[in-house]
């Protein structure tokens, strides 16, 4: 009980003073922590984490900060308007409208989550749910597999292909997509964080007694064996899924995280990746096998459609696109005389870059490319700044999982339209605003040390 009400006063204390930037503050980190388990949810108490933060600013009149992405952000959604009213079919591009509102995450992220310390928590409860959902998500696997081994005897790659795990999320994109990114942010925090790497925070000026270090060393290795075993059931969940675009933006990750671990030790990836391949069960490697042939794999045939439709439709309408939401609608008249389209989920282009561009025209798609590359460019400028620092050196793990995340969702977009999905972009809006969330906490930090001193 007393560690239960100094855990909660700990936490009151981490809350802005304002009555309602604390409620908002709360209301966000509710919307955080229930990503994995209801997009319903996450959505509603992120309304009511905005709706408290609208009424705070119109009392106070006091502006929000705003992470260093303002004018592509600002041309994205711009160009995203303008395309609806060229659209073939404007109603229906009234939800991509309304979906831009997801991007108050930054706005709030940046405003809400107060520390260092709240993000770590914020973080860790991720972690944690990811883990859940990912053995809920084996189990689903093992259930599926025994249906199809008794109804589709000789068939179980095609059913197992066709309906795939997807956790708590309405579809196994949406699953995948979201366990891929808090993967690599765990990942990135099991290697970088110096904490994690060092089983002590050292601090200049302070002798650890050999037996306090000796007892916080033994804590350290649990926890750390906990959260690799927490690492091993999101990744398990993550091959699970059978998508293959998640599991190369994954890879081309973790190649990028390791490096920045320790370079020496790359050489070791691809030798994990072919003798994965060796002792994978069948259906894995039939997955990995069936990118050498495109031609008998709906899925690769469907691509090749749908890619050479969304060029037709960038030669059509170079400026604006089709509209969004448009793509179902017109389709079949960017498709080849006298073909047929191929059977298949045709409402997006499984694209971002065509998608975009054949939906809302070449300049959106530029003011997409400026804010993802944007993205990354401020989590290496944050990167570099921590590590200038000793007392922020721990936190830049945070930068990393950022960038890692870019590299992995900007992978992955070139087989799925990512950026279209809310569970997944809301996970990924939140990771790569953390960074900025890290700079404002040590400024902030340093600015109260300051004002102690004099």
């Amino acid at each position: 009980m007393t560690s239960l009400r100094g855990f909660l006063e700990s936490a009151r204390a981490e809350l802005p003073a304002p009555a309602l930037v604390r409620w908002a503050s709360i209301f966000f980190s509710l919307s955080v922590l229930t990503l994995l388990v209801s997009l319903f949810v996450a959505q509603l108490f992120l309304g009511l984490a905005g709706f408290a933060c609208t009424l705070h600013v119109v009392r106070t009149r006091s502006l929000p900060e705003f992470p260093q992405v303002k004018l592509p952000l600002a041309l994205f959604c711009l160009f995203s308007v303008i395309s609806v009213f060229w659209a073939e079919n404007p109603a229906v591009g009234g939800f991509v409208v309304r979906k831009l509102v997801l991007f108050s995450i930054l706005l709030m992220a940046v405003n809400l989550v107060i520390s260092a310390r709240h993000l770590k928590f914020l973080y860790q409860g991720l972690f944690v749910e990811s883990g859940v959902v990912g053995a809920l998500a084996a189990f689903q696997f093992v259930m599926q597999y025994h249906a199809a081994e008794r109804l589709h005897p000789g068939q179980i790659y095609i059913y197992m292909r066709g309906d795939r795990i997807h956790g708590l999320m309405g579809h196994w994109m949406n699953f995948g997509g979201q366990q891929m990114l808090v993967s690599l942010a765990l990942f990135a925090f099991l290697l970088l964080d110096r904490h994690m790497t060092t089983g002590l925070s050292p601090v200049r000026g302070i002798t650890v007694p050999r037996d306090a270090a000796s007892e916080s060393g033994r804590q350290f290795t649990r926890g750390k064996i906990w959260w690799w075993l927490i690492l091993v059931m999101i990744a398990t969940s993550v091959v699970l899924n059978f998508s293959r675009g998640i599991w190369l933006g994954s890879f081309i990750a973790c190649i990028y995280l390791v490096g920045r671990w320790r370079a020496r030790w790359l050489w070791v990836l691809p030798v994990l990746l072919m003798v994965g391949y060796w002792i994978s069960p069948d259906l894995i490697r039939r997955r990995i096998d069936s990118v050498k042939h495109p031609s008998t794999d709906p899925s690769l045939a469907i691509r090749f459609e749908m890619w050479q439709v969304g060029l037709r439709m960038i030669q059509s309408h170079p400026l604006v696109g089709v509209g969004p939401n448009n793509i179902p609608e017109t389709y079949t008249l960017y498709l080849p005389p006298g073909k047929s389209p191929i059977v298949g989920y045709r409402e997006h282009l499984h694209d971002d870059y065509l998608q975009l561009a054949a939906e809302r025209g070449l300049p959106c798609l530029a003011a997409w490319l400026w804010l993802i590359v944007a993205f990354a460019h401020q989590a290496l400028r944050i990167r570099r700044k921590l590590m200038r620092d000793p007392s922020t050196v721990d936190s830049v793990w945070v930068a990393e999982a950022a960038f890692s995340c870019v590299l992995a969702f900007a992978t992955e977009g070139i087989f799925e339209f990512n950026f279209g999905t809310s569970p997944v972009l809301m996970v990924f809006l939140f990771i790569v605003t953390t960074p900025f969330v890290v700079e404002r906490a040590s400024e902030r930090l340093k600015g109260s040390s300051q004002e102690e001193k004099s």
